[in-house]
């Protein structure tokens, strides 16, 4: 009977304290969030409860499983498992409890942040600062764990010896890895590109959705994902539209015939930007750029808030304006004269030759 009661007991009373260890952690901290509504770390810190609890069950557990006298001849790798899982649960719990201080300290301040260019880079710095302490904290539970069995501290000792050597080639071998790894903090600290900037890499468009220690997403207008290592950035030239400011310039490009009526499409161009909501009213302006023999080129200038709207006042522009040509200035479109060409004079005072009535000398 008693080898019945005995381990129902520890193991009964084990659960029973952790249920209500657990009940009560999770009841002071609903109150401590209710007292404190400026900060919400107290109701972020509740996530922890199934860590704590698991880490105090196998702590209760490891202490008086011996006292079960469960498997007497296996206690010595009963309690070895213990120890594993109550040293991974201790991570577990130190990983959730640093994610809900980073969060918190996010939160409360970008409840009070007005300048969206550094809510953005703080937001990247604590987002590789939660990513490094986890690695950290991940790292070091695995040492522990390995560190709990006696051959691998011998195996430790015997590698102390070549210590050098090994260090040389796992940094020729993980130079790739380490690059990242501190290009990725110098992004983060560096504020040199920052999540939710729109950039330009590689000729392609598009907005940083994630930055980790060793890679970059940017999310481009047509919903791909581009993946590239964050070294990228501190090694190559690319474009940061957001650095600085969102708002930016765009021209509008048309090759029209000679006889387009400029004054008026400066004038047209106005009307259609007053009926674009994108258009933020800093800057506009037509003009000609560029001339051939058989084309001009004119450019408009327009200017916007960010990338998003830059890009669908530029398409209204192009649109509104050339259906406008279309509908009551077709003359200056673009065309391929097709007539034959005027025949060269023959030599003389200028009355050997007659001009015929479209204008070409014959």
């Amino acid at each position: 009977m008693e080898t019945v009661l005995r381990p129902a007991a520890v193991i009964g009373g084990s659960l029973v304290v952790t249920l209500l260890a657990g009940w009560l952690l999770d009841l002071l901290l609903r109150r401590a969030d209710a007292r404190h509504p400026e900060t919400p770390l107290w109701g972020l810190l509740r996530r922890c409860r199934l860590p704590f609890q698991v880490v105090l069950c196998t702590s209760l557990l490891r202490g008086s499983y011996r006292a079960t006298r469960i498997f007497p001849h296996h206690a010595f790798v009963v309690g070895r498992i213990l120890t594993l899982v109550l040293i991974a649960s201790a991570a577990w719990l130190a990983v959730h409890i640093a994610t809900a201080i980073v969060d918190s300290t996010y939160a409360r301040y970008a409840a009070v942040a007005r300048d969206d260019a550094r809510l953005r880079r703080v937001r990247t710095q604590v987002t590789l600062i939660q990513r490094v302490v986890t690695a950290v904290v991940v790292v070091v539970a695995a040492a522990a764990m390995l560190l709990t069995f006696p051959p691998m501290r011998t195996v430790g000792a015997s590698m102390l010896a070549s210590a050098g050597v090994l260090g040389i080639v796992a940094g020729i071998a993980a130079q790739s890895s380490l690059g990242n790894l501190f290009a990725g903090l110098q992004i983060a600290f560096g504020d040199t590109v920052r999540i939710g900037d729109t950039v330009v890499v590689d000729k392609e468009w598009g907005t940083v959705e994630e930055i980790t220690l060793t890679f970059l997403t940017v999310r481009t207008w047509d919903e791909r994902r581009i993946t590239m290592p964050v070294s990228y950035f501190t090694s190559k030239p690319y474009e940061n539209w957001s650095r600085g400011g969102a708002q930016m310039t765009g021209t509008v490009f048309w090759h029209l015939d000679h006889s387009a009526p400029v004054d008026l499409m400066r004038d047209r161009l106005q009307e259609i930007l007053k009926e674009v909501p994108e258009w933020d009213g800093r800057g506009s302006g037509l003009v000609v750029t560029d001339t051939t023999p058989h084309t001009v080129e004119v450019r408009a200038l327009v200017t916007a808030k960010d990338a998003d709207d830059l890009w669908t006042a530029r398409c209204a522009v192009r649109e509104r304006l050339i259906s406008w040509l279309v509908t009551h200035h077709p003359y200056a479109l673009p065309r391929v004269t097709t007539s034959e060409a005027a025949t060269r004079p023959r030599s003389g005072t200028g009355s050997d030759f007659r001009l015929r009535p479209d204008g070409y000398a014959v």
